[in-house]
């Protein structure tokens, strides 16, 4: 019988799956579409049965469904956005919708409670980076603070991938990864739970049991299998949040190595050996035992297109509906129309507040410089400029933390946008590869899955078989040297608004 290997990623608004040969030959891929959840402003949430739980069966059952005669799936990877936040029961029951990663800033005023209580230094040089919306520490406390009777009944706080594991394994466990954006429960250099600034938010036995994304943490349960059409007794890594599996999708697996992921969000995972803490990103594990990683993110980037598209292409989509082009790449022909700089727009993409290096949930987006004369088309591009400077401004604070950037590798569902991938390299002065196949974190989870049992024999596999470079997309010299005019501008709009910004978020509900 030959082994299978089965990877599915739970996603902000969507999830997918892919069954594969340990080669990388893929056998059969699936997806599942879901919405987030915003009930006021500033909270972003999942119901973690259906979505997480819903999405991973249905796309299980279909793949399960596809394995050929006489072979048989050989482990089980997973990953899901992250870190989330989800208080369970004794019996694993979920007593509220999961409370999502960054975009959600419930928490500010926890953050600040910790952060006078111990000193912003201190919190940085145990674990790696400052408390932010991504921590997952400061949410906790809000759910204590807040919602003391959830908080009571409480036996264990998860993540998102942790619930699928228990889901499938009865096991709560959570990978090094993930467990690092608990901050400030974890110490970054030891990857273990710590309750040296744990007053006040839970004690260290309601965290799940952390281990590495290569390795296996439980089986598929009897009743897992008759859910999800896995066999029993199915190996089940301890998993990883999207952006880590999806580096691991397009081979970003050793020190020096940069994935861009263009998605809901964009996010970047820089690899490097040694944990040295900063206060402009976020300082974690990697996927492999001893290894560490810069990530940064932005709270919105691919939403923000999605925004658009819904409020100003209604017609685009009613068109699609009806068999016409795709709306996205419609609006795309549309931006490519206007010139560099939007006609002379810049828009801050700050819809959820933001993530790194302002660390800023209270920042909202602002579109500059509008007349009667501008176009869609004009607005559509500087939507699309506007995350490209957002993303300049991480890089640019990873090149100040040491990080030696040749290259990013482009990855996720915007990455099949050139004219967005072309404005980030200009805008940015770096490279970019766009692998043959961008399957996305599943491919990632699948790759995992097969090291994990030893159905995959080393990391070299992964470049020799599983990740192709088709395009190297390179700087244009002279773009850049207009963007590099625009640039200053772009950070000057969001310090000089950013006191009415703040005052308006305050009337959002």
């Amino acid at each position: 019988m030959s082994q299978l290997l089965l990877g599915i990623d739970i996603g902000t608004y969507s999830s997918k799956g892919v069954l594969c040969r340990p080669d990388g030959t893929i056998i059969a891929e699936a997806r599942a579409d879901h919405d987030m959840s915003i009930p006021k402003s500033g909270y972003a949430e999942h119901d973690a049965d259906a979505v997480w739980w819903s999405d991973f069966k249905q796309i299980a059952k279909h793949l399960a469904d596809k394995v050929p005669q006489g072979d048989h799936i050989a482990s089980v990877g997973g990953s899901a956005i992250g870190a989330c936040v989800l208080p369970v029961d004794e019996n694993g029951k979920p007593l509220r919708p999961g409370i999502l990663y960054g975009v959600d800033t419930r928490a500010v005023s926890q953050i600040e409670e910790l952060e006078e209580k111990y000193s912003r230094e201190a919190l940085v040089k145990f674990g790696g980076s400052r408390l932010t919306t991504q921590a997952v520490g400061p949410k906790i406390m809000w759910i204590k603070q807040n919602e003391p009777e959830i908080y009571r009944k409480t036996v264990k706080f998860i993540t998102s991938t942790s619930y699928v594991i228990f889901k499938l394994t009865g096991n709560y466990v959570i990978d090094a990864h993930t467990a690092t954006e608990f901050n400030p429960l974890i110490n970054i250099k030891t990857v273990s739970w710590d309750d040296r600034f744990a007053e006040g938010i839970t004690s260290l036995d309601q965290l799940p049991e952390i281990g590495w994304s290569d390795e296996v943490a439980g089986r598929v349960t009897a009743e897992a299998a008759a859910e999800t059409g896995i066999p029993e007794g199915t190996p089940v890594t301890y998993g990883a949040v999207d952006a880590l599996s999806e580096a691991v999708s397009v081979g970003v697996v050793a020190a020096g190595e940069l994935m861009i992921m263009y998605g809901s969000t964009a996010f970047f995972i820089f690899l490097i050996d040694e944990p040295v803490p900063t206060n402009e990103l976020w300082l974690e594990a990697g996927a492999f035992k001893g290894q560490y990683e810069y990530s940064a993110g932005l709270s919105t980037s691919g939403s923000a297109t999605t925004w658009f598209r819904d409020q100003f292409g209604k017609d685009l989509l009613l068109a699609e509906s009806s068999g016409g082009p795709n709306a996205y790449a419609t609006l795309a022909k549309e931006a490519a129309s206007s010139p560099i700089g939007a006609n002379g727009l810049i828009m801050l993409p700050y819809m959820s507040g933001e993530r790194t290096p302002i660390f800023d949930p209270k920042a909202r987006g602002v579109i500059a410089g509008l007349s009667l004369s501008h176009t869609r088309g004009d607005v559509y591009r500087a939507v699309l400029e506007g995350t490209a400077f957002a993303i300049r401004m991480n890089l640019e604070a990873m090149q100040k933390a040491g990080a030696q950037i040749k290259h990013g590798v482009a990855v996720g569902g915007g990455a099949s946008n050139e004219l967005w991938l072309q404005m980030v390299s200009d805008i940015s002065g770096i490279p970019q590869l766009l692998p043959e196949k961008t399957i996305g974190a599943s491919y990632g989870d699948a790759f995992l899955a097969g090291l994990a049992v030893g159905a995959i024999e080393n990391l070299d596999v992964l470049k020799k078989d599983w990740v192709k470079i088709k395009q190297e997309i390179h700087p244009n010299p002279e773009n850049k040297k207009v963007y590099d005019h625009i640039y200053p501008l772009f950070k000057d709009l969001y310090l000089q608004s950013k006191l009415v910004v703040h005052q308006l978020a305050y009337l959002q509900f």
